[in-house]
């Protein structure tokens, strides 16, 4: 009954995909011990995206080989793969973008969405915003494939997040109310590499029940992760704001994590204000491994190497709480 369940799902869930057209250029390869190194692959990830392909600005050709070599990356881990396509205006002129979807089953037919942009600004080589965050997503894919995890897995690369979270909005608006409800939690990866400190954040009350295990993994495997510390009243200790691609599903009623690195100490104490040394590095002409290397040597390494161990703990161990949905 549950693969008999599983098989429509995925039926159903693939139809309403497009592929994307064209051939894609040969599969990049890696040594597979790198997976098996916490952060390795996910810094081979980051580097490719940032200096094979360089600035992904939403609806260029940059973008779409981003595009392109994430779905091969799915593909090479043996997951299912899929290119969800949209459209939008922008100063008065179409902009097409997509989503990269990948599912991985687990014991239940209940599933997890594991989200990061893909996208990039005109400025820097965006290896913060957001190389980082797909590194590890594409590493903790890796990592778990053989896993049976507790909860099926949809990885989604999100397009166009830094025009206005286009490709996040789009794919949460076209849920239909059973995948909704199917859903048991999101879980952002935004900006990891460069900030002061590294965070989880999740909902207020129960439904942060996503930080609120992340913390415990924290407190076990001693990991150097903390979370929004409240000082701003805007922003309740725990939580964040609505900025990233965690905001759609959000708004949907589905409860949210989301690993960040930045300083909730400094600046105007909105998370905004990344670094004591340098300010902001994202969205700006340091965000790029030259600049972040010589600026806080070994921090990129720690970071994904912190986030990789997290997320994979998260997702296995995601049944261990009786507050989910």
């Amino acid at each position: 009954m549950k693969s008999k369940f599983l098989l429509s799902f995925v039926t159903l869930l693939f139809g309403l995909m497009t592929i994307a057209g064209g051939v894609s250029a040969q599969t990049v390869t890696y040594q597979p011990s790198l997976a098996h190194k916490n952060g390795a692959m996910a810094y081979e990830h980051m580097k490719y995206l940032a200096y094979e392909i360089g600035q992904r600005v939403a609806g260029t050709e940059k973008e779409r080989l981003a595009e392109q070599y994430i779905k091969s990356q799915f593909e090479r881990i043996g997951l299912q793969t899929a290119v969800q396509e949209f459209t939008y205006t922008r100063s008065g002129k179409q902009v097409s973008s997509s989503n990269v979807i990948a599912y991985k089953p687990g014991k239940s037919t209940k599933q997890i969405i594991v989200g990061a942009h893909y996208d990039s600004v005109s400025k820097g080589l965006g290896v913060d915003d957001n190389a980082s965050g797909v590194g590890v997503l594409l590493e903790t894919a890796e990592v778990l494939k053989n896993i049976n995890t507790p909860y099926s897995i949809l990885f989604i690369a999100f397009g166009a997040e830094e025009t206005g979270l286009r490709g996040s909005n789009y794919y949460a608006n076209h849920m239909t109310s059973n995948e909704i409800a199917n859903t048991v939690g999101m879980i952002n990866l935004d900006s990891l590499a460069v900030g002061d400190k590294m965070y989880v954040y999740g909902d207020e009350g129960e439904a942060g029940f996503i930080r609120n295990q992340a913390l415990e993994i924290v407190k076990k495997k001693k990991l150097n992760v903390e979370t929004n510390p409240g000082v701003n009243a805007d922003y309740p200790a725990g939580t964040t704001g609505d900025w990233s691609d965690h905001a759609p599903f959000k708004a949907k009623g589905i409860p949210y994590g989301y690993l960040e690195a930045t300083n909730w100490e400094i600046g105007d104490l909105d998370g905004y204000t990344q670094t004591v040394d340098h300010g902001e590095v994202w969205h700006t002409t340091k965000d790029t491994l030259e600049f972040i290397e010589n600026a806080y040597p070994g921090r990129i390494k720690e970071h994904l190497s912190t986030f990789s161990i997290l997320l994979t703990d998260i997702l296995k161990f995601m049944d261990k709480t009786s507050t989910s949905k």
